[in-house]
């Protein structure tokens, strides 16, 4: 007597490793964003993408628009949203951006582990 089973056996699936985030904000980067939004950059979002420049070959170049391109990643941390370009996304995984205050300036930076370099001036980085 032939007997068949209809169970199926579930192949094991293997594990993947989580990425880590796009894009995270320090606390004063969320800050400041948040204050940007509410007052002289109301109903824009920050737009963060690479472009080729400099004596090392990229850099970061930001612009505030009205909304999210086709083109574009939106990372949202801290309840602040910022839009990251789609051919940067590479560039930028696991970077963390801050703002700085110092004596003379002030402004948002960034904390990437992807940089193997940066230029003398600090205008631009390698990869």
């Amino acid at each position: 007597m032939t007997v068949s089973s209809n169970a199926t056996t579930a192949s094991p699936t293997p594990s993947r490793r989580a990425l880590p985030p796009l894009m995270a904000l320090s606390d004063r980067a969320a800050d400041r964003l948040r204050a940007l939004y509410a007052t002289a950059h109301a109903g824009q979002l920050l737009r963060i993408a690479i472009s080729t420049k400099g004596c090392s070959g990229h850099a970061y170049d930001m612009s505030f628009v009205e909304a999210a391109g086709p083109g574009d990643e939106v990372v949202t941390d801290k309840g602040v949203t910022v839009l990251v370009d789609r051919k940067a996304t590479l560039f930028l995984i696991g970077t963390t951006m801050d703002y700085e205050v110092k004596q003379l300036e002030s402004g948002f930076t960034f904390n990437n582990p992807n940089e193997k370099g940066r230029c003398g001036c600090g205008e631009s980085f390698h990869v």
